[in-house]
């Protein structure tokens, strides 16, 4: 296994200046990580970065709350996608789940997908810590019914990030129809390791040079 093709070496800091975007993509090149994700802005200038390399440009949209309309959700993946992006993370209107609007979560995630496919891959950021186990399942399940790629446990910008517990429970409720990515306190090899034992398919952080620093400690995984 390369552990490097889990990696979303990821800086979506407001104050993340061009030279830290420079940096973060030469380190994803060097590494050969699946790809680097950045803010929107970013999009165009990672992607002429990366043009000779095989990592993918991720970005995030309706970031990092969610609650944008769903046009702009629309407009922003399309404009990421003719800037480059390769990789779309969107995340879900939070609100609309809790107050168990169905359709207009199902629908907000499905436009997301027709702006991306077939151009880009659609991760759905479902946030779970705000979110109960009811509604973790209920989030993975409309990802699915809307043909979203992937679904995604968290911003890095709410209350907490990936757990195991939720990882592992957003596996079995999508089981082979989508993959999983544990976003938000992965930051050491063991993070990792207990992740994909979990059922992550990728890892979005901003410490993949530390974990593929010991990858020699990975095997077996």
């Amino acid at each position: 296994m390369n552990l490097a093709k889990y990696v979303d070496h990821t800086l979506l800091k407001p104050e993340a200046t061009k030279e830290q975007i420079k940096v973060l993509c030469e380190e994803a090149s060097q590494h050969d990580f699946a790809s680097v994700c950045v803010n929107p802005y970013w999009v165009s200038y990672a992607s002429d970065l990366l043009s000779d390399s095989d990592v993918k440009v991720c970005t995030v949209i309706g970031f990092p709350l969610g609650a944008t309309s769903t046009a702009t959700k629309f407009f922003e993946a399309k404009n990421a996608i003719d800037n480059g992006a390769n990789e779309i993370d969107m995340v879900i209107n939070v609100g609309e789940l809790k107050s168990k609007n169905y359709d207009a979560v199902e629908a907000d995630i499905a436009a997301v997908v027709k702006a991306s496919h077939p151009e880009a891959i659609v991760k759905v950021i479902i946030e779970t810590c705000l979110l109960t186990k009811e509604e973790i399942v209920k989030a993975c399940e409309l990802s699915v019914a809307a043909s979203a790629d992937f679904v995604k446990t968290s911003t890095g910008f709410s209350t907490g990030g990936a757990t195991v517990e939720d990882v592992k429970l957003m596996k079995e409720t999508v089981g082979d129809k989508a993959f999983v990515k544990a976003s938000g306190g992965v930051r050491s090899l063991e993070d990792a390791k207990n992740m994909i034992a979990a059922g992550a398919d990728r890892l979005g952080t901003s410490s993949g040079v530390t974990l593929v620093s010991g990858e020699g400690e990975f095997s077996g995984y």
